[in-house]
């Protein structure tokens, strides 16, 4: 019996992996050779930058970002109209998942706040959490929607494939994040009233000179929520893309060394499934639990 006839077949794959990783990095730096030069003409943000497509009516246009907006919110509403409609005792696979996202929004929004206004607020954090997560899950699925660097074929050009979020446009995490700053605002000067809600910044029994200092760092500190929310989800997102190009070919085309882009594809093929399986869901996770904590935190007092 040979030696590779003993070995698992999990550890044959391994090892034909790992062979054909070594083989093809020592064939580039044959043909291509170690020598690098900085290719000036290619910059590794322009695939993100949002390029007007086609102009509608008046401010509306359709780019990238609108088309994975449109993406996002067709694939939520097809998700959850068809496990609405295919419940089942023994759910299936997405029906499992859907009832996993509910149970755990559901979880987050009573944890912080009683149950009247956890009925009333729940649908919001729910489609919040469902809403990030699929624009994030949609993103690492490589799509021809990179209009900035196209393929040529036949002279003819093409939009070559690339993978993008509409999160990692700062505008979405923005808007999202205006929307919950909002909604936390107005539920608690309905809930206190104006002065009440104001007196609730700061902690109670405090007075003199110490409100001097503190009420302006409490309104600052509401308005830094809107920019954590927004730069948390939007900076998280577009790195994770960036280092994931940069590490799957963008690396060897500023270098111009083809042969660093094979050797850092395994590394780029990791933080990928990283990111795709772990950071896509926290996300999501933490945008939703921070706006019921906010919500919640509206109606209370120090």
């Amino acid at each position: 019996m040979t030696f590779l006839a003993r070995m698992s077949r999990r550890r044959q794959i391994a090892y034909g992996i790992l062979v054909v990783y070594l083989a093809g990095l020592i064939v580039l730096s044959v043909i291509y050779g170690i020598h690098t030069h900085k290719n000036n003409s290619f910059n590794i943000v322009s695939p993100y930058h949002v390029t007007t497509w086609v102009h509608l009516v008046g401010p509306l246009n359709l780019n990238k970002g609108v088309l994975y907006l449109l993406m996002t919110a067709a694939l939520t509403i097809g998700i959850l109209w068809w496990v609405a409609r295919r419940m089942e005792m023994r759910p299936n696979r997405v029906q499992t998942a859907v009832e996993w996202g509910y149970d755990l929004a559901k979880r987050l929004t009573n944890d912080s706040m009683d149950e009247q206004m956890g009925r009333k607020w729940f649908p919001l954090v729910f489609a919040l959490f469902v809403f990030v997560l699929v624009t994030n899950l949609l993103g690492y699925i490589p799509l021809p929607v990179n209009t900035a660097d196209k393929i040529h074929l036949g002279g003819v050009g093409f939009p070559s494939f690339q993978i993008y979020a509409a999160d990692t446009n700062v505008a979405l995490p923005l808007v999202l994040a205006f929307g919950v700053f909002i909604a936390y605002n107005v539920e608690g000067f309905r809930h206190h009233g104006f002065r009440g809600y104001l007196k609730t910044l700061v902690p109670a029994g405090l007075g003199g000179g110490m409100l001097l200092f503190l009420y302006p760092l409490e309104i600052v500190s509401h308005f830094l929520r809107l920019l954590s929310l927004t730069i948390r989800l939007w900076a998280n997102l577009l790195a994770g893309h960036l280092l994931i190009d940069f590490m799957a070919g963008d690396m060897a085309v500023l270098l111009g060394l083809p042969a660093i882009g094979w050797f850092t594809l395994p590394l780029g093929v990791a933080i990928y499934l990283f990111e795709c399986v772990l950071i896509a869901g926290l996300q999501a996770f933490i945008f939703a639990i921070l706006t019921a904590i906010y919500l919640g935190g509206a109606v209370g007092s120090h």
